[in-house]
């Protein structure tokens, strides 16, 4: 019996097969078990670039990657695609949508995280998240649909549609606002002549003093001038109160007409139903610095979903995928190791921060490295660069590559394809 109690042929699950739980299934891959990666997608996810899908830069298979085919050249792993609602940690059993249930002798929750419209109903009925590549398909289909509509609606309901309210003014806000802003420049005049586009408005909302609050004032201040520059409408301390769907009403007072409002205001973690109260902080499981639950010795969780205190991050580490690609990996090989030697020291996880960046727009981006930032032209090279890295196959990272370099070269891309739109009741597909 290993240290961590997992011994050759036992059967580990995996819940989420986002950079923290596919990590963690490569890594066990090398080893003498049986693994079952769950998910209720059956592909893999690139989150990082779902902007890019949102405003057509991108097709979502270039950033999505079908589990069943990394790992099928693999006699360890296997999956299953289910939605997991519950967790029977008695009966040692996972109960699906199916009402259907997976047995494992170990399990380890990577959920990740969804969107956090902190209680407010009205916007999660109304507005749009970007949490999985449909969602950032609905917002393309959506946002080029509005356009469409805008043709044929009437003089005092076109503004409506030509008003974009993006909630929320970190890495996913600014990226999204800045792509729809090269849009707005570059692509949408030449598709629709008959629409001015001098009253197409992006509407950047953030609840604090600064957009990229997380970063340096250094980059704060560049991210904001970068963004007004291009045209965004950035308001700090200023919060959305109510949208109805038609009408945004922000806290100053002030009413916005439109139709599309994108929630990008915070992230909160996926926790499943069948463990207790005292194995939650803050929407998170409680781990120790191995990511196992203090309760049990046979269930673990990484990434967005585990809160594990160290002595640098006493409040638990940030939700990024560094630290679940690490999480994963770190697990993965503790598991082994301790497999294979009775007397082996786990390693305690701790994060090492690399670093954060964000792209604002063509030859516009700002770059924290541990004793290094920078601005420009040269953040935006590092920024694609490093981006490119994670992505998993060679075809996608050329694929995406070749996207890019088409749209620097000729300011277009080729990817408006509107396939589909279910927003109340509303259809439209292909013809």
């Amino acid at each position: 019996m290993s240290k961590l109690g997992i011994k050759k042929g036992d059967k580990v699950v995996i819940i989420g097969g986002g950079f923290a739980g596919l990590q963690l299934a490569r890594t066990l891959s090398k080893g003498d078990l049986k693994v079952i990666l769950v998910d209720k997608q059956n592909h893999h996810q690139f989150q990082p670039l779902f902007y890019q899908v949102a405003t057509g830069r991108l097709e979502p298979s270039s950033i999505s990657f079908p589990f069943r085919k990394i790992f099928q050249k693999s006699k360890v792993v296997d999956f299953r695609m289910a939605d997991i609602v519950k967790i029977d940690p008695k009966e040692k059993k996972l109960m699906t949508t199916y009402d259907r249930s997976i047995s494992y002798d170990h399990l380890i929750i990577a959920t990740g995280c969804k969107t956090n419209f902190f209680g407010n109903n009205e916007m999660s009925e109304n507005t749009f998240s970007m949490k999985t590549t449909q969602e950032s398909i609905n917002i393309r289909n959506k946002i080029l649909f509005s356009f469409e509509k805008e043709i044929f609606a009437r003089v005092e309901d076109k503004q409506a549609f030509m008003n974009i309210v993006i909630v929320g003014a970190g890495p996913t806000g600014v990226e999204l606002s800045g792509a729809f802003a090269e849009l707005k420049r570059n692509v949408l005049p030449k598709d629709y002549h008959n629409i001015d586009f001098s009253k197409f408005n992006i509407i950047l909302l953030e609840g604090s003093k600064n957009t990229l609050n997380n970063m340096s004032e250094e980059s704060r201040i560049a991210s904001k001038a970068y963004l007004e520059e291009m045209g965004v409408i950035v308001k700090t301390e200023t919060l959305i109160k109510s949208y109805d769907g038609n009408v945004a009403v922000l806290n100053n007072g002030e009413t916005i007409p439109t139709k599309n409002v994108i929630w990008a205001a915070g992230v909160t973690g996926n926790i499943i139903e069948g463990l207790e109260e005292q194995d939650v902080l803050k929407n998170r499981y409680i781990v120790d610095r191995y990511n196992k639950l203090k309760r049990f010795d046979n269930i673990y969780a990484l990434g967005d979903v585990a809160y594990m205190e160290t002595p640098d991050y006493p409040h638990g580490h940030p939700q990024v995928a560094n630290v679940a690609i690490n999480q994963g990996k770190t697990l993965g090989k503790n598991i082994l190791k301790s497999m294979k030697k009775d007397n082996f020291d786990l390693v305690e996880y701790e994060y090492n921060d690399m670093g954060m960046m964000a792209t604002i727009g063509k030859n516009k981006a700002v770059v924290e490295l541990p004793f290094l930032k920078f601005k420009g032209l040269f953040a935006w090279y590092v920024w694609m660069f490093l981006h490119l890295m994670l992505i998993l196959s060679v075809r996608n990272k050329l694929v995406i590559f070749f996207n890019w370099a088409w749209s620097y070269l000729t300011h277009d891309t080729s990817l408006r394809l509107i396939t589909f739109i279910d927003y109340k009741k509303e259809k439209v597909t292909n013809s």
